[in-house]
């Protein structure tokens, strides 16, 4: 038996370690090149993580829930082609010459047989073609930029035509039996020993899988909350974090979600076990701890100064009505966030200085000809700042299309660590939770943060009487070490200014 051990690839970022959240295997089942087998989270996202080689599943290393350094082993496959040597597969997956081939321990094949099969294998995917003649190897982190290396391996001895045809035979071999499905698809529910509030009953056989994304299935499992038994309030039936938490709770799950507003994707800290315990700790780590240590070391290390203007921006919301009838806005959402967003990439267009990093190694103050827009955002999994790449480079439309997209992907949890890097400048919207203003920090490495508060309907005053008009608060947080009262000033005027009369664009446009 020829035992091949997959390790924790390296997910690159600086990152060295993951949490297993949910295996997609167990022990016995067949697996082929380029199926998911698992889903890490680091402390940047959620990655599908693909099995390099075909066999049958033997062990696996790290349980739900563990968290493994970079290169440890995680789980062990068989690939079936009798006796042989146990091996590691190293964490960088396999050369561009060599990947396309299905079992990993096979000798080497000719390069006919080796190209015939090359073209079996999707681009992007393990051992598949990539741009610039790369190599993928991780999903969701994109090709290394190197060719990588495969450990020499032990010469079988056989001849070019013989491992073409073992390459042939083993493909319909690695095929997952149809009866095998129900098993790796629907897990079996776990039900632990602590009483809850309620009885939690175990769904029968054949009742249906309930849907739920997997760090929901693990709260549940915690909890003790039987998925089948709560009601989801998601997109399309599926539980959210909000639907457990409502039920471990005793509340209902219906009333929450009406509260929170569909789609929210408001972060909620873990709620007290129904097992009558008075204090739940839980493990600081991924996300969280991640943000801990960036606000840490932004709050201690660039001297905030915080302003704040109030504006009547019943123009912009005009525009935004209008905007929501436009044939070519009619399928993006269109919202003020969208106005702010211009708004400050052509304030800082007047105002370059506001754009700009300080690079305390080169003791150089680094302004950027680009802005990439960073919009925080509020997940299941806690705070994360996504950029929009040169987002000063696109039109309105463009815009919107980025910010819609950049949304949705949070909210599912993909979030790339590409996606957080390189950011320029942030908007935090604290409006949509009905909040007037804040003093928010800096993320790293920028040097100024706009907070975007609710639009309320407020008597205002115009020619000299009373109206009701629409009015919001802005609060521009800044490292004075770049930005000096004078230019944080113009530059949060500038952005009100637009808001307030969004045809003052085009003049400085």
């Amino acid at each position: 038996m020829a035992v091949k051990h997959f390790k924790l690839p390296d997910p690159g970022e600086g990152l060295v370690e993951a949490e297993i959240v949910t295996w997609r295997v167990k022990v016995g089942d067949v697996v082929k090149v380029n199926d998911i087998i698992i889903e890490i989270e680091t402390a940047k996202s959620l990655v599908e993580l693909p099995v390099p080689f075909a066999g049958t599943v033997t062990a696996l290393l790290a349980a739900e829930g563990e968290t493994v350094p970079v290169g440890t082993a995680i789980i062990s496959v068989d690939d079936g082609l009798g006796d042989g040597p146990a091996s590691d597969i190293a964490p960088v997956a396999a050369p561009a010459a060599t990947a396309a081939a299905p079992v990993a321990g096979a000798p080497a094949a000719t390069p006919a047989a080796t190209s015939d099969h090359h073209e079996e294998i999707e681009a992007g995917k393990i051992g598949g073609p990539a741009p610039g003649g790369r190599v993928a190897v991780l999903v969701g982190y994109g090709p290394r930029t190197t060719e990588a290396k495969r450990r020499p391996r032990k010469s079988g001895g056989a001849s070019g035509s013989a491992e073409a045809h073992v390459v042939q035979a083993r493909v319909p071999e690695t095929v997952v039996p149809e009866t095998v499905v129900p098993e790796t698809v629907v897990p079996e529910p776990v039900v632990p020993e602590p009483v809850v509030a309620q009885p939690v009953s175990v769904p029968a056989a054949g009742s249906g899988k309930a849907l739920a994304k997997p760090p929901v299935r693990k709260l549940a499992k915690d909890l003790g909350i039987d998925l089948s038994q709560v009601a989801g309030s998601g997109e399309g039936g599926i539980v959210t974090r909000a639907d457990v938490e409502a039920l471990a709770a005793g509340g209902g799950t219906a009333a929450v979600a009406a509260d929170r507003g569909a789609g929210s994707t408001e972060y909620t800290a873990p709620v007290f076990a129904a097992t009558g315990e008075r204090e739940v700790r839980t493990p600081i780590k991924g996300v969280r701890k991640m943000t801990a240590q960036a606000m840490v070391g932004s709050a201690f290390t660039a001297p905030h100064v915080t302003e704040f203007i109030t504006v009547d921006v019943s123009r912009t919301m005009r525009l935004v009505d209008r905007l929501k009838t436009d044939r070519e806005f009619r399928d993006v959402k269109v919202s003020p966030l969208l106005v702010v967003a211009k708004a400050l990439i052509i304030a800082s267009r007047r105002n370059p200085g506001v754009n700009a990093t300080w690079d305390e190694a080169a003791q150089e103050i680094v302004v950027k000809n680009y802005v990439n827009l960073g919009i925080a955002a509020a997940t299941p999994r806690g705070l994360m700042v996504p950029n929009i790449k040169d987002a000063d480079q696109m039109s309105l439309r463009q815009l919107a299309d980025a910010m819609a997209n950049l949304v949705s992907t949070a909210r599912d949890g993909k979030t790339q660590p590409a996606d957080m890097s390189g950011g320029s400048i942030t908007i935090t919207n604290v409006g949509v939770f009905g909040v007037d203003t804040g003093t928010p920090i800096l993320n790293p490495g920028e040097a100024a943060i706009l907070c975007f508060g609710a639009v309320r309907q407020m008597p205002w005053v115009v020619k000299g009487k009373i109206k009701a008009r629409w009015v919001t608060q802005l609060g521009l947080s800044f490292d004075h070490r770049l930005i000096d009262g004078d230019l944080g000033s113009r530059f949060l005027a500038d952005i009100a200014a637009v808001l307030h009369d969004p045809s003052q664009a085009l003049v400085w446009g």
